[in-house]
This record gives C-alpha cells, structure tokens and sequence, in this order.
C-alpha cells in the first residue's frame, strides 16, 4: 500500500503570553490509502492540534519547529495557501468537532453544500441543489428538501453534525480526517454514519483519520490505532493487537476506564494523575509522573521507538 499520509517528526508549539506550550512533539504517523487510522487520548493530548496542522488550518499564535507532512505527493507545509486551498474540500476533507462554530451561521445549509460543490466538483449549476440534497439524504437528514433550506440555528446539534459530514463526503475525498464525527448524534445514527465512512473508505479506497475519545468506536472501525499522550503518540499497532495486548501502560490504563459489555461498573478504573503542563520542562516521558512502571531509565533521551511485534510499535522504555 502507498501512503496516502505521511507525518514525520512534527513538533509544533504554542506562543502565549503565559510561556510556550509544547503542544506536539515528534509525532510521526501515516495512513495507506483505504485505511481507517483510528488517534486515541484524553483532551489536549494533541488529537485535533495534529489535525488542523495537517490541513493547514492551525493557530496563528502556533510555531511548527520542525517535522515533515505529505499529503499525496504534496509538501503540506511548503505548499502555497492556493495549493492547500485547491486540496482542501476536494481530496483532504474534515468534519470539525463543533459544527456550530464552523458552519455559517446566516447562510442555509444547503447553500453551504452547493459552496463545496461549486468550487471542488465539476457540476453544472442547475444541478448544484440536486447534489446538495442528495449529500443530506445520504447522511440520513429526514426530509432533505426542506432541511437543505434550514439555517444552522433551526437544527438541532446531532442535525448540524450531519450537515458538517454531508459537506465533508459531498465531493468524495481521497482523504477524511473526523474529528469526534459522532457528537451529538445518538446510537443508531452514529452507527449509520460510521458505516457510511468505513463503505466509502473500502469503495472508493478513501483514507481516514478518525480522531475520538471512544476506544470501543475505534476498536470497530479502525484497521489501526494511535494511541496520543500529552503531545507524544505512545503507541501505534493493528486494532486488534492494540486491545488485546496494549504494549504502553497508558494504553492498558485507557483500556481499563473504556466500558464494554463484558465488564461491569466496579471493574473500571480512572487514570490516576492528569496531563502534564504543557509550558516549561517536561519529562522526556510526558507520561512518567503518571506511570506505575517508572524507573531512572525512563528519564534518558531520545525516547525510543520498539517494535514489539509485527507493526505494534510503542514509545516507552519499560514496555509491558
């Protein structure tokens, strides 16, 4: 398989007036094409801070002090704001973790569709409001011909959602990055819509990231799993590999806390400690002052990758 995204060494921080923040730190990554990469961690371990780099949609206050991202050929961050422009809604498409704040407020939803379409996708203005529509029936908006002349603020939060996907799928991406694309919606919806990624991913070879807080949601749709921490990925392996045997004690605690039908209330288990300060000097292992297997040797330079098994890779000294 060829890569359809390739992240190499990326470190990216934060300028603020209350000292830099150390938001990534080499994070390396790729996803084949036809693959559905699943990113996994707590809040501000640095899942959407990655996503937004790779589109080229990061912070202004955000300083990138050295990496490399391809994106199918091209040099995401050597690209021209034109060239990113041209990529972005045609082969690299994102749904946003909040609709609400990305979707325009006063403009109808449809209109918004037919705004993708119009500068991505080779259709005939006639028919740009037919292809609008079928885009909100696909993601299972009831009544699509009346939705598409709704306005963000008469839908409801799960319907807002829809529309951000509807707008991500319209002109068929090479590449999706989802960020947390099931908020809001309910069960059986949720369902529908990741059924919908993992068919077009498999029909149209088309690439995923799927970035959630929801291990077992990963577990069922992912080929492979990154595992984030604190700015670092931790451990990267096939899903299946990853939950059975986790390599990283982070990894084996996230799985601890996650629910699933064989195990009861009582038998879950919290992470003890939170995330480091980001601002300052840091462990070289961001995890250590959370770690139970922590030794002296943990606090030696570089952190090494090891490969514990056939594409199970993980970032720790003292794997399990």
């Amino acid at each position: 398989m060829t890569a359809q995204l390739s992240i190499e060494g990326l470190s990216l921080v934060f300028r603020t007036r209350h000292g830099t923040v150390k938001a990534l730190e080499n994070v390396s990554l790729s996803v084949e094409r036809g693959e559905i990469v699943g990113v996994v961690g707590e809040s501000g371990s640095g899942k959407s801070v990655m996503a937004y780099t790779v589109m080229g949609l990061h912070d202004p206050a955000a300083r990138i002090e050295s990496g490399h991202i391809a994106f199918g050929g091209t040099d995401m961050l050597q690209a021209s704001p034109a060239e990113r422009d041209a990529i972005r809604g045609r082969e690299l498409a994102m749904i946003f973790q909040s609709p609400r704040t990305a979707l325009n407020p006063i403009r109808k939803v449809g209109l918004q569709i037919e705004d993708v379409l119009r500068r991505h996708a080779a259709i005939r203005s006639a028919d740009l409001q037919r292809h609008a529509v079928q885009a909100l029936a696909r993601v299972r908006i009831p009544d699509a011909e009346r939705r598409y002349h709704a306005y963000p603020f008469e839908l409801s939060g799960g319907m807002c959602q829809r529309v951000m996907i509807a707008m991500a799928l319209a002109c068929s991406p090479s590449m999706l990055i989802a960020d947390e694309p099931t908020t809001g919606l309910d069960v059986t919806t949720q369902a529908v819509i990741m059924d919908l990624i993992r068919e077009m991913s498999r029909s149209h070879r088309m690439s995923t990231l799927l970035i959630t807080h929801d291990l077992s949601l990963a577990g069922e749709y992912c080929d492979r799993i990154a595992v984030m921490h604190a700015g670092h990925v931790v451990e990267i392996a096939p899903t299946e590999a990853l939950l059975r045997s986790p390599a990283h004690p982070y990894t084996k605690q996230l799985l601890a806390a996650t629910p699933n039908p064989r195990s009861t209330v009582s038998a879950l288990t919290s992470i003890p400690g939170q995330l480091p300060d980001l601002r300052g000097e840091l462990p070289v292992c961001r995890f250590s002052r959370r770690c139970e297997r922590v030794q002296t040797i943990c606090g030696e330079a570089p952190l090494p990758w090891t490969n514990v098994a056939a594409n199970h890779f993980v970032r720790c000294r003292v794997p399990l």
